[in-house]
This record gives C-alpha cells, sequence and structure tokens, in this order.
C-alpha cells in the first residue's frame, strides 16, 4: 500500500494514541498524516497531553478508521523521529487555512514525524500486515 496515496485520496477519521513514560495513556483524534517521501509520516501536534507524552515515549499508534461505516482502514505502529517549531515548514504541511497573526488562539505548533514500524489492518488482529510497499 502506498500511504501517501492512501491518506491523500481516502477520507476517514484518525484516532493517535499516545502513553506518557510511566505507561499513561491517551488517544486523541488526528486528521491523517502527512507521508513523507522517505515512508514516514507527520503531524501537527499542538503543545497537549499527546505531544507531552512523546516526550518521554516516542512510541504511538495511528488507527485510521476510513468513512462509510465499513470497518476498513489500517492501525499504524510509529515511533517518534523528530520534531520541527518552524512555522514556515509547518504551514507548508498544514491542511487548513493558516490563523492569522496576532490570533488569541494561536499556539506553538510542532510538525512531529514518525517511522511507521508496522501497519496492520483495522480488523484482524493476527490478519497479516498490510505491505507498504
Amino acid at each position: 500500500m502506498n500511504l501517501k496515496d492512501y491518506f491523500d485520496n481516502t477520507e476517514g477519521t484518525g484516532i493517535l494514541a499516545t502513553a506518557d513514560g510511566q505507561g499513561k495513556v491517551d488517544a486523541a483524534i488526528y486528521a491523517r498524516p502527512q507521508v513523507q517521501d522517505d515512508g514516514s509520516i507527520s503531524f501537527i501536534m499542538l503543545d497537549r497531553l499527546s505531544h507531552h507524552n512523546l516526550q518521554t515515549n516516542p512510541h504511538a499508534a495511528f488507527l485510521f478508521l476510513e468513512a462509510g461505516g465499513r470497518y476498513q482502514g489500517v492501525r499504524l505502529f510509529l515511533e517518534k523521529l523528530k520534531e520541527d517549531t518552524d512555522p514556515e515548514l509547518i504551514a507548508q504541511y498544514s491542511r487548513r487555512c493558516p490563523v492569522p497573526e496576532g490570533d488569541p488562539v494561536k499556539e506553538q505548533k510542532f510538525l512531529v514525524t514518525f517511522r511507521v514500524n508496522r501497519m496492520l489492518k483495522v480488523l484482524g488482529g493476527d490478519s497479516p500486515e498490510v505491505s507498504m510497499g
């Protein structure tokens, strides 16, 4: 499966699960990730619980459930590679309209990039892995 084509062309709901260094788990709704040329994926994050958890535990899981009620999609098992705070870089990856300068809701954003270690279908715990090629 080509993740770039998949996320560029498939509507649905994503949930990012993280845990802190003590193992306390969080799950949050996230937009589809941006897929890099090297196969890594990136999310724009605010400095909230998911981002905080990644400071002490670089592992996460992203469940993407395709729209349409068919229980199709993918589960990605991730490992944080890096993060960036450059506003111009983050703006390049933003699918939404940028927030105007001076807007009080504008918060520090992070472009967090992950390696995809494993990919499975949404259903079928012991189903074969989805090919990432």
